[in-house]
């Protein structure tokens, strides 16, 4: 059975990873609309990916005896500065997202939650890999500077940086 103080705590990461899904939802649309299809696909796989991390934790909730609850959500921002400045958001969030990962972990422990303090391992692993992504588009965007060629090239291959951060974690 999961504490009442874990189960807010939990309910309240699942409000974060639908917001995330949701910003980089809006990210997707305002890409594409830009002509940047390849950003845009990396984009929408990850508001994918932020929504099925948001149900892990509620089939998590629901299994230890908690209520998951689906939260209501702001309207994310639908138009952005740049390239660049909306990956700087991507980065920022995800260290948000690290440090309440962190601030669960430490209510875990200080509970003696060990079974949720297991179950979030992987989210502490996940957003090792998620800001090690944003970092190395973020490098690439300050390499290619103002070159619009350089941005047609990233936009064309940023899936193979998806593919080698995750190779780099898996060494």
């Amino acid at each position: 059975m999961i504490s009442a103080k874990i189960e807010k705590a939990l309910n309240q990461q699942v409000q974060l990873e639908a917001e995330s899904s949701q910003i980089y939802l809006a990210m997707a649309s305002w890409t594409e609309v830009e002509g940047y299809n390849g950003i845009s696909n990396f984009l929408y796989k990850h508001s994918d990916e932020e929504r099925i991390h948001m149900l892990k934790l509620i089939k998590f909730l629901n299994e230890r005896g908690g209520h998951g609850i689906i939260p209501a959500l702001p309207q994310p921002a639908f138009k952005y500065k740049g390239i660049r400045p909306l990956f700087e958001q991507v980065l920022n969030h995800e260290i948000h997202v690290s440090t309440e990962i962190n601030k669960l972990v430490d209510i875990c422990l200080k509970e003696k939650d060990y079974t949720t303090h297991n179950f979030l391992q992987w989210y502490v692993s996940e957003q090792i890999e998620e800001e090690a992504l944003a970092r190395r588009v973020i490098d690439k965007l300050k390499l290619i500077g103002d070159d619009k060629g350089g941005l047609y090239l990233l936009d064309r291959d940023i899936l193979t940086l998806e593919t080698a951060v995750s190779a780099g974690r898996d060494k």
